[in-house]
């Protein structure tokens, strides 16, 4: 399926662009507008609930893509709590792993901390993969109706606080990616 971004023509699926990139310590950051499900990353992050029940949103279209084996190995893992995340094998997306991140509603309090713990806790999933690459979403920004701009902004911040806090992790490339315009450019502001 072709759109148009910035007037360009683009298959999402496909020609993922780069709206923004820094380097971070050893890390190459950057926003990304294109399809998580066809991310070519070590893991790549789904915004899951807390039963990892994968239905709808990017979660929907990740088991939709990648196939039952990811519902099925959820199932054996669920509940989790907010705040933490699990793996997943990635049947056949074209990723090595699925890691599972489940961040909070807005509106149930807590939101930030639980957001910021939702990402470290994947990005430690993602060291003890050893993950050279990874791909992470706006997590709770879509139905849990955490507001795009803050939610962003806390999951780069928290991202690059962990690389800080691991200097020698062994990813090189951190992708935030998101398939609509408006959560692209806000993960693009946060960069900068």
């Amino acid at each position: 399926m072709r759109r148009k971004a910035s007037g360009v023509e683009y298959n999402a699926w496909v020609d993922p662009i780069v709206l923004e990139e820094r380097v971070f310590g050893r890390c190459r950051l950057q926003a990304v507008l294109g399809d998580m499900t066809w991310e070519v990353v070590d893991a790549i992050v789904n915004a899951a609930n807390c039963h990892l029940a994968h239905g709808g949103g990017l979660a929907g279209a990740i088991v939709a893509r990648g196939g039952m084996i990811i519902q099925e190995e959820s199932d054996r893992l669920a509940p989790v709590a907010v705040g933490e995340a699990v793996v997943t094998s990635a049947g056949s997306l074209p990723c090595r792993w699925v890691i599972h991140a489940v961040g909070p509603i807005w509106g149930h309090g807590d939101e930030e901390r639980l957001l910021r713990s939702a990402i470290r806790r994947s990005l430690d999933c993602a060291a003890r993969l050893a993950a050279v690459s990874i791909a992470i979403p706006a997590v709770s920004t879509g139905i849990f109706g955490y507001p795009k701009e803050p939610g962003t902004m806390a999951i780069v911040d928290e991202s690059r606080r962990w690389l800080e806090d691991h200097t020698n992790t062994t990813l090189e490339r951190l992708r935030f990616t998101a398939f609509d315009r408006e959560t692209a450019e806000s993960f693009a502001a946060a960069l900068r």
